[in-house]
């Protein structure tokens, strides 16, 4: 079994080259080449390429883990020009990424498939990964946030996890954000459970200057009056007229921020946001762990509090589903009894 640094050491590695693969993807966008999932959600060529890369990273390294990942190569494997063109796109863009020697094409999709290879697998292994290669499609489609979110689950509970952020700039929820922020290379977060919660840019402008990790924080801010909100910028995720009545019942002042994507667990962790809410848009709701696992580890470990609309703390266990938990709510350990009574006071919940 390898040690908890080398896991560590690899997942920061296979990450930080999907978010490579992901920018190059961007730059490279064409709009025919954007697939629509059966959810409607857009999916670009760069949801095959990030999960390539990361699985080929955790199979090679890992080969007796499990992954739960987002994504299946069923798109790619028909034998039509389209399919055949979207895979080899991704192939491209897979291996200018990846170590040597070059995938096949064969290779590419049974690496894409091996979450869903994999999966049985999960049910009964203590030890598995759950991979969202871009959380955030509609904020990587306009050139905004989006988040390539890695997470170790053992025994039911989140032990590491690793989020690129390739758009996201320093200050990102503040008015004071400047024009080199906006050029700054995007950030990459890291959290070990019981080690803390770290910061560090995606690339180093220099490569012969080391790349260092800052340890970070949530918000101090006890004033629930000056407290900034976080929230999806699509209402169909979280409810927005809910949040609203919460807000007022809390006496916040301020505007929600919208963002795509778990960057809105890193605002929350390094401090810039102090509320995190994700509430049930539908009675039949049920979230998925790899939208939540990583951004939830994260906040922990920089000090916050993360639970469902009940107070219960996220529940890894049950496989790709958060079926025992009902929404999310994060914040500061200070903020969140309050924000949790009005969210049920605004629910109904007794």
């Amino acid at each position: 079994m390898s040690s908890l640094s080398e896991v560590r050491r690899v997942a920061i590695e296979a990450v930080v080259q999907a978010c490579r693969a992901c920018r190059s993807v961007f730059n490279q966008l064409v709009t025919g080449e954007t697939l629509i999932k059966s959810d409607r959600s857009p999916v670009t060529v760069a949801d095959f390429s990030a999960q390539a890369v990361v699985n080929r990273y955790l199979a090679t390294h890992f080969p007796d883990d499990a992954i739960i990942g987002e994504e299946s190569a069923q798109d790619l494997r028909p034998d039509t020009p389209v399919a055949h063109t979207l895979c080899n796109k991704v192939l491209e863009l897979t291996n200018a990424v990846l170590p040597k020697p070059a995938l096949t094409r064969t290779q590419l999709l049974d690496t894409i498939d091996w979450g869903a290879l994999s999966a049985g697998r999960s049910k009964r292994s203590r030890r598995h990964w759950t991979l969202d290669p871009i959380d955030g499609t509609k904020g990587f489609l306009r050139g905004d946030q989006y988040a390539v979110c890695l997470a170790l689950i053992i025994d039911g509970q989140v032990e590491l996890g690793v989020m690129g952020c390739p758009n996201l700039p320093a200050g990102s929820t503040a008015t004071t954000t400047t024009a080199q922020d906006q050029l700054a290379p995007g950030f990459l977060f890291i959290a070990e459970r019981g080690r803390g919660a770290f910061s560090r840019p995606v690339e180093s402008p220099d490569a012969s200057v080391p790349i260092q990790e800052t340890p970070i924080r949530v918000s101090g801010n006890t004033d629930l009056t000056q407290a900034v909100v976080c929230e999806s910028v699509e209402a169909a995720h979280s409810s927005h007229s809910d949040a609203q009545r919460i807000g007022q019942l809390l006496g916040i002042q301020a505007d929600p921020f919208r963002m795509d994507s778990q960057c809105k667990y890193a605002c929350l962790a390094r401090g810039e946001a102090d509320i995190y809410l994700r509430l049930p848009t539908r009675a039949d709701y049920i979230e998925k762990i790899w939208d939540h696992a990583t951004g939830s580890l994260l906040v922990e470990e920089a000090g916050g509090i993360v639970t469902d609309i009940y107070g219960k703390p996220l529940d890894f266990s049950v496989g790709s589903f958060l079926s025992r938990n009902k929404g999310v709510i994060a914040s500061s350990a200070q903020l969140h009894p309050q924000v949790l009574k009005a969210v049920q006071e605004t629910l109904n919940i007794e």
